[in-house]
């Protein structure tokens, strides 16, 4: 995908929208103040895609501003949180890049939503694609709760995806696909690295298990030649019915060793 990115931003890297989330929070600025003052009906913005094919297609685009809550207090934490979180993405990979992220959920989220045309589409997992992939970059960064409780984003991020886990299983068809159109752009950026991740923790894994197994000694031992189950894993250790206790002895002494008798 890094590959293919910077391929588009060589022959496109001047098609992108610089601060893009500095015009999104504007947007939704105004449109909380109109709301607030009673001037202006949300639902003639919010994204309804049978609206759309009757002609309303202002609806693609506005469906962007639409404030994700309407308390001007949780409204304006989330636009410090979105602010923060586009701008560290858009230095961290580049404009075009960050735009090109946005741009992959926003189609995906749009076209899925054509396929259950009377239900609204909300915006937040769209925008929930931003924080999961600072999240996924910056997992030790705090954010500050109400402005008091230091949280690390790993936290977050987690208790973000059980969300919208249980959005998936409890949420109808409509809600299941804005989900999965809203995320298509962090498993497009990041599968492969996730993929790479979940690999070599399991190596690792593996590797404290045989640790452990060897810490703990082997299981099996040769009395004559001192060979072990666990330098030789695949060696057939035996243990002689004829000699008193415990007598343990590899393929190649089996046969022709002195019985121990006490």
């Amino acid at each position: 995908m890094r590959a293919i990115l910077d391929k588009l931003e060589k022959k496109f890297g001047n098609v992108c929208i610089p601060n893009i989330t500095i015009y999104l929070i504007a947007g939704q600025v105004i449109v909380l103040g109109l709301i607030s003052f009673n001037r202006f009906p949300v639902e003639l913005i919010i994204l309804i895609p049978e609206r759309v094919l009757q002609g309303e297609i202002w609806r693609l685009a506005t469906f962007l501003i639409v404030p994700s809550t309407m308390n001007p207090l949780w409204a304006f934490f989330a636009w410090y949180l979105f602010y923060l979180m586009g701008s560290a993405l858009e230095n961290y990979w580049s404009s075009f890049k960050y735009n090109f992220y946005l741009f992959i959920a926003y189609v995906a989220t749009v076209s899925l939503a054509f396929i259950f045309p009377y239900y609204p589409v909300a915006n937040s997992y769209l925008y929930g694609s931003v924080f999961l992939a600072f999240a996924f970059l910056y997992p030790n960064f705090q954010i500050h709760l109400f402005f008091l409780l230091p949280v690390k984003v790993k936290w977050l991020a987690l208790l973000t995806w059980a969300g919208y886990a249980l959005g998936f299983i409890n949420g109808n068809g409509a809600t299941r696909l804005t989900i999965v159109g809203a995320v298509s752009n962090y498993l497009l950026f990041f599968g492969t690295d996730i993929f790479y991740r979940l690999k070599s923790a399991n190596w690792k894994m593996q590797n404290k298990a045989r640790q452990v197994t060897r810490s703990a000694g082997p299981d099996h031992t040769c009395v004559v030649c001192s060979k072990n189950s666990n330098e030789f894993p695949d060696l057939d250790f035996r243990y002689c019915s004829k000699c008193e206790g415990q007598q343990c002895y590899c393929p190649d002494h089996l046969r022709d060793h002195r019985h121990v008798v006490k």
